[in-house]
């Protein structure tokens, strides 16, 4: 039963990634080694948090064997029997055996910080190179992550002198691998805490927020009228780099040594501009090697790279974009069907994919009014106070996990009473409810957060491939500190707890901490108060107020900015809605006039038809009459002219002079 639950999650927990990666990435255009590394990393890390609550019950079980001084006396059996004082310790259902979890956590651990630290910084560096070739690539890649390496190397070098100079510290190898570790936990837990007191706040408010069906729409318009700017953005750029292609095209010949590196931005650049520029190319003309203004293959992979970034975000918002539209067209329905009598759910527009007949059974129009217009607002209501209230205790049990007598952490306190009771199901549910609301808090924030136009997440298949890989990055350096951050508030780690008992597998993984007492006594137990001072700027949305002061428009209900954009986007949410109505009456009307003229039309051709025939046929029948009447007598004079035609001479334009005079050219003939 136990390597049965082990391997259920690991194979769940590898669907749920793909299906998380499909939703963001493009399986089809990407190259295949960016969605394998991208997946590797998600999948690491989702199982990190999926194996966790697992770890902490069989410890708990092994605490049980060393506390009571026996051992089970048969693997397989289901309880331990303690001779003393004959009391049984029920082993858990998902029990692993021991020498498993160790191995198992050393492989995925050290996979993933190859990953985050080196292999995916590459990829990135890799996939954002506009070279022509392989080698070309990686010589860019290497030289972009020189500096990159090197920073982590000066680091990493500090620690190590300080370490060295310390001279309480015998240097060996596991004290240098736990030097690292904690180097890579220090940065993981200072982007963790800033992450984790945004997601506590608004992930609650967000979901409260959306109960309000004016405030979603208002949202909508907003979003609408700076996505329309956006969108107006990248078509003016794609123009702008589609003009310097068609230059570079058509000043590149055919048989010029770079015409395949322009054939290769061709291919890039969509499908209407390759159509124009083939028109516009003259293949037969030679280039002139004396010219000097041919661009050279350093502009020519700036400009590759400049092709790649205007296609996909140009691909991107026209996406987003209807995307947007069906969601503003859809809260406006809700908006109206909200006071409709005959409570059934009447949509402005048909959707254009196909639905599920199963979905049309069951989610009837009736059904879906009571859901959205009834049930909805009140579920997202319960869901908010829910989540709310799992926010206040991680924010107490954050600022107080270090005291253990007496114990204030509330997730410490749940899993020693089920401890006392060794009620398993109980423990790996509150370990696994907790740990991932944690990791939905900073996984969500990882998801929304965009840097400009260099790192943005968007999903039906829109994510590039540089922010699936800085995702990835971001994902395997998050998650290490956040599984030693919630054994701490679980007291689950013997550095927290200060008791001499067995740590779990994942904690003897990464080391004892004593190594560098500045950062255990200090660092790792102070730093996440801070998390207090960041949900509050975040509930009064600080942050915000200052993008939006620096002139990065953000939805503010008391902003003059805000509401103009609001008309703005109502405006063009309006002209949209207008120009689909008449595409769908368009439509209407030629489906109508297909059904009601579409038979009798059908006659009237079939009769045209044959009436055509029939004088076809007459016509043909009077004319070869004609023609046999006249054949004999015209017979003789054809034969004449072909003679006539025989014996000309043909015309010498090579002669030395050529008489246009028309007498004398009578005279001569």
């Amino acid at each position: 039963m136990s390597g049965a639950a082990l391997g259920l999650e690991i194979v769940f927990v590898f669907f749920l990634a793909l299906f998380l990666l499909h939703r963001y990435g493009d399986f089809k255009k990407q190259h295949r080694l960016v969605i394998v590394a991208t997946l590797l990393a998600w999948y690491l890390c989702f199982l990190i948090v999926f194996i966790l609550p697992l770890d902490v019950s069989t410890t708990i079980y092994n605490r049980c064997k060393l506390a009571l001084n026996s051992s089970p006396a048969e693997n397989n059996s289901s309880y331990v029997t303690l001779a003393p004082s004959k009391q049984k310790c029920l082993k858990p259902w998902s029990y692993i055996p021991d020498g498993i979890m160790p191995i198992f956590w050393r492989v995925v651990y050290w996979t993933s910080q190859f990953l985050t630290w080196i292999l995916l910084p590459f990829m990135q560096s890799y996939a954002r190179s506009g070279g022509f070739s392989i080698t070309g690539k990686i010589k860019t890649a290497l030289i972009e992550n020189a500096i990159y390496y090197g920073t982590y190397l000066l680091i990493f070098g500090a620690f190590l002198i300080y370490v060295a100079v310390n001279p309480n510290f015998n240097l060996q190898w596991n004290q240098l691998q736990t030097i690292g570790i904690a180097a890579a936990n220090t940065w993981g837990l200072f982007l963790l805490v800033l992450l984790l007191g945004y997601g506590l706040v608004e992930i609650p408010r967000s979901h409260w927020n959306g109960a309000k069906r004016g405030y979603l729409l208002m949202k909508t318009y907003f979003k609408a009228a700076k996505l329309m700017t956006e969108k107006a953005d990248a078509e003016e750029n794609l123009e702008d780099i589609m003009e310097e292609v068609r230059k570079v095209s058509e000043s590149i010949k055919y048989n010029h040594p770079l015409r395949k590196c322009v054939d290769t931005i061709l291919k890039k650049c969509p499908t209407e501009y390759q159509e124009r520029m083939g028109r516009n190319m003259d293949d037969y003309e030679d280039f002139d090697e004396r010219q000097n203004s041919y661009p050279s293959e350093k502009s020519l992979v700036k400009l590759h790279k400049q092709v790649i970034y205007s296609v996909q975000r140009h691909r991107r918002t026209q996406v987003q974009w209807q995307i947007l539209l069906e969601q503003a067209f859809y809260l406006e329905d809700v908006a109206k069907n909200e006071t409709s009598a005959t409570r059934q759910f009447v949509h402005t527009f048909h959707s254009q994919e196909p639905e599920n007949k199963i979905i049309q059974y069951f989610y009837t129009p009736t059904v879906e009014w009571y859901w959205e217009c009834l049930l909805r607002p009140w579920f997202y209501r319960v869901l908010a106070v829910v989540l709310a209230t799992f926010s206040v205790i991680v924010v107490w049990s954050e600022c107080t996990f270090f005291s253990t007598k007496p114990v204030l952490s509330l997730f410490a306190v749940f899993i020693q009473l089920a401890e006392k009771t060794y009620n398993y199901i109980y423990i790996e549910m509150a370990c696994f409810l907790t740990i991932f609301f944690l990791s939905i808090c900073v996984y969500s924030t990882v998801f929304r957060i965009r840097v400009f136009n260099y790192y943005y997440l968007a999903s039906h298949h829109q994510t590039d491939a540089y922010s699936l890989l800085f995702s990835g990055m971001l994902f395997c350096r998050l998650t290490p500190p956040l599984c030693l951050n919630f054994l701490g508030l679980t007291h689950m780690d013997a550095t927290i707890s200060h008791k001499n008992t067995q740590p779990t597998a994942y904690t003897s993984i990464m080391g004892s901490m004593r190594v560098l007492s500045f950062i255990a006594d200090g660092f790792y137990i102070y730093y996440p108060m801070l998390v207090v001072i960041l949900c509050i700027a975040t509930y009064f949305s600080l942050g915000t107020r200052c993008l939006n002061l620096l002139g990065f428009q953000q939805f503010m209900g008391d902003s003059e900015m805000t509401s103009d954009l609001i008309d703005e986007g109502k405006e063009l949410i309006r002209r949209e809605k207008r120009k689909r109505q008449r595409q769908e009456e368009g439509e209407n009307r030629r489906r109508e006039w297909k059904e009601r003229y579409g038979n009798r039309d059908d006659s009237t051709r079939n009769r045209a038809v044959h009436t055509d025939q029939k004088e076809s046929s007459f016509s043909e029948t009077n004319t070869n009459r004609s023609l046999s009447k006249y054949t004999r007598s015209n017979g003789r004079t054809e034969r004449d002219r072909i003679e006539l035609l025989q014996d000309a001479e043909p015309l010498d334009f090579n002669a030395d002079s050529i008489n246009d005079d028309p007498l004398e050219s009578d005279s001569g003939r």
